[in-house]
């Protein structure tokens, strides 16, 4: 498949992707039986793994979300903008944090700090993929769906420049083959 001037293979389907949601959910459940969590999202990556995800979800909840970015193409700036912040109080609430990837950590590091600060009684994260990086750096992610190595990656709301988020599938960067 083609997006732009790349060429992408697909590498994880969407009946895979659906085993691994559930089975995340089915973890959230356990651990948050006896507690209301906030559910947070961080847009625009992860509303598709969020919709699934939280379809899942059985224990009582409340869903709010945020925007930042800290991509340009196909790697991190490696500088947070915040785009669009919660609008409600999260003093003294459990804290899910639903992100699409963990890359460098970086994003996912930025909004715990934050959270911490406004007075969150837990602050935990939930990610569908974790690259390498962020593992190296030992970055705490509690609930992790696929690991990943370098693999740039979209389709199931991850994009290329803001296209390719709408395939059901997840697509990884195709090697180039040697000239």
């Amino acid at each position: 498949m083609k997006v732009q001037d790349l060429d992408f293979k697909k590498f994880i389907s969407a009946p895979a992707l659906s085993e691994k949601v559930r089975a995340l959910a089915q973890k959230i459940n356990q651990d948050y039986k006896d507690k209301t969590p906030v559910f947070l999202p961080i847009l625009n990556g992860s509303f598709m793994f969020a919709s699934d995800l939280l379809k899942e979800v059985k224990v009582p909840c409340r869903v709010s979300f945020v925007k930042t970015s800290s991509y340009s193409g196909t790697s991190s700036t490696g500088q947070l903008k915040t785009l669009i912040g919660h609008d409600e109080s999260l003093f003294n609430q459990h804290i899910i944090i639903v992100e699409d990837i963990v890359d460098t950590g970086l994003t996912l590091e930025k909004i715990i700090e934050e959270l911490r600060g406004l007075g969150a009684k837990s602050v935990e994260a939930v990610t569908l993929l974790r690259k390498k990086p962020a593992r190296e750096k030992k970055i705490d992610v509690k609930y992790v769906g696929f690991e990943l190595d370098e693999e740039f990656v979209l389709g199931y709301g991850l994009d290329y420049d803001g296209l390719g988020r709408n395939h059901k599938d997840l697509y990884k960067l195709a090697e180039k083959a040697p000239a």
